[in-house]
């Protein structure tokens, strides 16, 4: 069984914009965490997909990433470096809430590791039903398609099917239903590791984006006859995707 992508984060160097930004865009419920903690829970009250969190960079650098559940953490920080990769964050522990830790990949794009947890009787388990935008689709492109396919299959057991674009593998994590799928590949010039958000009209939401203080970096771009994508760079600057699948 692989690792599932469980959770999503966006921050930057002052949060309050992107908890503006992500809520006037997308219709989610922001909580922030009390105790004078720089971090808003995202609810995206989707119904589906993935919840996740806005907070406050403590050097200055924006980031966007999503979260891959493991057991024990350790021994897949010591296993990512082995691949080529590096430990960002040592692990964290919040007691009672989350144990989390973070790495780069060889490319150097984050990606964050949280502690499998036994869930908490009457706690919701992800995003609750309502109009909001879901996130449920993660995406990793590096520089080099095959070392970038090595690294996520070596550390998380995930399986790739090929059909896509030529360096471009749809990832099944392999985790019995639980969290999110996505895909893995090579970018050209790009260079992220990123969710993207299901939306009714990818133009539309280009649009939003940039009437809010988002950059659009593509799109609307035709994956098929019934998909489309597109991304946008959000006032921090972090890469943030958009697509929307109709009908057959």
């Amino acid at each position: 069984m692989g690792n599932p992508v469980v959770h999503f984060e966006i921050g930057g160097p002052d949060d309050e914009p992107l908890v503006r930004f992500y809520g006037a865009l997308f219709g989610w419920d922001l909580k922030k965490v009390p105790g004078g903690i720089y971090y808003t829970l995202v609810d995206t009250r989707a119904g589906g997909g993935v919840n996740g969190g806005i907070g406050k960079s403590s050097t200055g650098e924006p980031w966007a990433t999503f979260y891959v559940e493991a057991d024990d953490l350790q021994p897949v920080l010591d296993k990512a470096e082995s691949l080529g990769g590096k430990t960002a964050m040592p692990i964290v522990e919040v007691p009672g809430m989350v144990t989390f830790a973070m790495f780069t990949d060889p490319d150097g794009l984050l990606v964050g590791l949280v502690k499998r947890e036994e869930p908490q009787e009457g706690v919701a388990q992800g995003p609750s039903a309502g109009d909001g935008a879901a996130v449920d689709w993660f995406e990793v492109l590096g520089s080099d398609a095959a070392r970038t396919r090595a690294f996520y299959t070596g550390l998380f057991g995930w399986k790739l099917n090929d059909s896509g674009f030529p360096g471009y593998g749809l990832v099944d994590t392999d985790a019995a239903g639980r969290g999110i799928q996505g895909g893995v590949g090579a970018g050209g010039d790009s260079r992220w590791a990123t969710v993207y958000a299901s939306v009714p009209d990818v133009e539309q939401a280009l649009v939003r984006a940039a009437q809010l203080g988002g950059t659009r970096l593509y799109g609307p771009n035709a994956v098929d006859d019934h998909t489309q994508t597109g991304a946008f760079r959000d006032p921090a600057g972090n890469v943030f995707g958009v697509y929307h699948h109709g009908e057959h």
